[in-house]
């Protein structure tokens, strides 16, 4: 078997296994979305800190990811 062949039967089979991953992540995605509704509904104020903190975080990881993009 070629190398080209074995690369593609890798790329194959990691993208299956990717795609078994996001099913299941959007499964606990859905979830997590029902908790937060929980918790909004249960303590609005301290659930909204909780996402702010949250917020704060995602930003962190977009200027990371931002900047390993510029290092092409």
């Amino acid at each position: 078997m070629n190398i080209k062949k074995k690369t593609s039967k890798k790329v194959r089979k990691s993208l299956s296994l990717i795609n078994k991953i996001q099913k299941i992540r959007s499964k606990n995605n859905k979830n997590w979305m029902d908790l937060v509704k929980l918790s909004l509904k249960l303590d609005f104020k301290n659930t909204s800190k909780i996402l702010s903190g949250i917020y704060k975080n995602d930003n962190e990881i977009v200027n990371i990811t931002k900047e390993i993009s510029r290092l092409k």
